[in-house]
């Protein structure tokens, strides 16, 4: 035993036992380019009596970890890299910066560089080189990277890379990883089997046992080290922890699982969505690769599920009770209610059942256009934690909602999603969401939407899809045939309360004009006409070249019951006010920055609305351009406007 009480000369045995020739050594051997024993690795022990003089002669103890090694292999062979041999104890000796690396990484120090690349900077002069044998690369140790047990950091540095070394902790730290290399090399050979191989296969056996029991973490320790030994599966099931507890983003990657067709449904949608995130517009298109050789059939499905993925008519649709639960959490998620779809498929995840052995959990809720964002990493870990497929164990804590209620929050945040400082709000009582178009659709109503048929549906759209980062400015607008005077609004449209019983609402987060003018007539009359209360709120705020805005109506059986538009100190009323909702009593006392928050409490309690900011800040809502919020001027009544454009200078 070694100073580290680390067996080497049982760990290189093994290697040596294990040993069998890659590939591309096989194929050498077969055109007789190499004998057998020139690639297979060496295990001759150096003496005590060498380690000294060697020791001697450099003047410096070596650290335990290289020394044990010495004493158990004096040199080793190595083929899987760009290393080919580690000398003896005899032929090691010091670098001395040979190429003068140490002026250049020392030139881009300052006073942000870390400690350790202030150590790597100077490793180049003091490092022990250890290879004599590679493909201009070297193995250097750094006596003055040091930890508690005495070991040197180990450099590997590949100099027709240009990348920065790798370091390793220690010279044990380098040979494990080499050995694990070694390992990942031979891992397809059909007879590559020993007891390393057969251990590593039983921990990702054990890995997925442990995740569908919900002990996602000791499984994902397990299936990182098989992963390293490239063993079956390892990575495949590893990709799907990471991808749950990190989100999507691209690289995602299955490994060789993606090729069984029982899992194209979970691993495919999710991959397709990867790989539409990493696509930026104006950019040539990637070819969608799968990591993996796949039959035709799965390649046609892959392709059309990235359409899908694209368009945003992709739709997870797993069978059996959990199906049913993600088609139930779906329309819940339709309309905004988030949490709520969450509650229902954290309920059904105990009935989920892998199609095939190597998947860990419903990977396709992901790629759902309205169902992956429900899906957050933190409900991710959540849903990793609890047993599925039948498996017992206890049941995690619940992950807090996303939502908060009523109003208020949206005065919690100058740029909460909304970017140009200006939203606008319709929520209608007692109907369900695919009634608004009817009620505030362009094409609807009487002497609306010129150039629109009055019977014309003007229909719900599906939400467009959006890069990463996108905000409201991102959406679509109105196109160029509404005359300048209208003011049409894209409102995502959702429910708010109980369906049948509560509001369905339209919300503008980007309002495109400074607030309501002389031309604006509330949508709320004509929203109102089915019967129920209508309640219209646009709120912008202060700049230094404009004060806040605040207006808000409300009308029932198509009639206006009252309004008022607060700007600044000033406020413009029609109809009687209820003393509740009154601005002057409502404001009373109250600082300019809570006036905005004072204001929505009122509206809140008065009348039970709120909003659903996690729908409303993923942008997972259906979509409707409304009628004009202004009237067309009227005969003799003056209207003008000024359409700014941008392009290059004509020369």
């Amino acid at each position: 035993m070694d100073d580290n009480g680390f067996d080497w000369p049982a760990f290189l045995r093994r290697w040596r036992d294990e040993w069998v020739p890659s590939e591309d050594e096989a194929m050498d051997l077969a055109e007789e380019e190499a004998a057998l024993d020139e690639l297979r690795p060496v295990v001759a022990p150096a003496s005590e009596a060498e380690v000294a003089d060697a020791e001697r002669r450099l003047g410096v103890r070596l650290p335990p970890s290289y020394r044990g090694f010495l004493l158990a292999g004096n040199g080793w062979r190595l083929r899987d890299d760009s290393i080919y041999q580690l000398g003896a104890a005899h032929e090691i000796g010091w670098f001395g910066d040979p190429f003068g690396m140490t002026p250049m990484y020392r030139g881009n120090l300052d006073e942000r560089s870390t400690e350790q690349e202030v150590l790597l900077a100077g490793m180049w002069e003091r490092a022990l080189q250890l290879e004599t044998d590679s493909d201009m690369s070297y193995v250097l140790l750094d006596p003055g990277d040091t930890d508690e047990d005495g070991e040197w950091a180990l450099y590997v540095y590949k100099g027709w890379s240009g990348e920065y070394p790798t370091r390793y902790p220690s010279f044990r730290a380098y040979m494990q990883r080499r050995y694990e290399s070694f390992h990942a090399e031979r891992a397809p050979l059909p007879d590559f089997v020993n007891e390393t191989t057969q251990a590593r296969d039983a921990d990702v056996e054990r890995a997925r046992e442990e995740a569908l029991s919900g002990r996602w973490e000791a499984a994902r320790d397990l299936l990182a080290v098989a992963k390293r030994y490239g063993r079956p599966g390892a990575a495949g099931m590893l990709g799907q922890l990471d991808v749950l507890t990190q989100g999507v983003r691209g690289g995602s990657y299955f490994g060789g699982l993606v090729a069984d067709p029982r899992c194209a449904d979970e691993l495919v949608p999710v991959m397709a969505l990867a790989h539409a995130l990493q696509c930026l517009p104006g950019r040539p298109e990637r070819p969608f690769a799968l990591g993996a050789e796949t039959g035709d059939a799965i390649r046609a499905a892959a392709d059309g599920i990235l359409a899908r993925v694209r368009d945003g008519s992709y739709r997870y649709a797993p069978d059996g009770d959990f199906g049913q639960a993600v088609a139930e959490a779906r329309e819940a998620a339709r309309w905004g209610d988030t949490d709520g779809a969450w509650r229902v498929i954290r309920a059904a995840l105990p009935s989920w059942t892998p199609p095939a052995p190597c998947l860990l959990a419903p990977l396709g809720l992901l790629a759902d256009p309205v169902l992956g964002p429900v899906v957050t990493r933190e409900r991710g870990r959540e849903l990793l934690a609890t047993p599925r497929a039948g498996r017992p164990g206890a049941v995690p804590e619940p992950v807090p909602d996303l939502d908060p209620p009523g109003l208020s929050w949206v005065a919690e945040s100058g740029r909460w999603n909304a970017p140009y400082g200006s939203w606008r709000c319709l929520w209608v009582e007692g109907v369900e969401p695919e009634a608004l178009p009817g009620l505030v659709g362009q094409g609807q109503g009487q002497g609306q939407g010129q150039g629109q048929g009055q019977d014309e549906a003007a229909g719900l759209t599906a939400p467009p899809v959006r890069p990463d980062g996108w905000l409201p400015h991102d959406v679509r607008r109105p196109g160029d045939d509404s005359a300048p005077w209208e003011d049409r609004a894209v409102v995502a449209v959702g429910r708010a309360g109980a369906a049948g019983g509560g509001w369905a609402f339209g919300f503008d987060p980007a309002a495109r004009t400074h607030g309501p003018g002389r031309l604006f007539v509330s949508p709320a009359a004509e929203a109102s006409r089915g019967g129920g209360r209508a309640v219209v709120l646009w709120i912008r705020r202060g700049r230094d070249d404009a004060s806040a805005m605040f207006h808000l109506s409300v009308a029932e059986r198509g009639a206006e019951l009252f309004a008022y538009t607060l700007r600044g100190r000033d406020v413009e009323r029609s109809g009687t006010v209820p003393e509740d909702l009154d601005p002057e009593r409502v404001l009373s006392g109250a600082e300019d920055a809570e006036r905005e928050r004072r204001l929505l409490v009122a509206v809140q309690d008065a009348y039970g609305l709120s909003l659903p900011r996690h729908a409303l800040v993923e942008g997972i809502l259906p979509e409707l351009t409304t009628r004009s919020w202004n009237r067309a001027p009227r005969e003799g009544e003056v209207f003008s406007y000024a359409r700014v454009t941008g392009g290059r200078p004509r020369v």
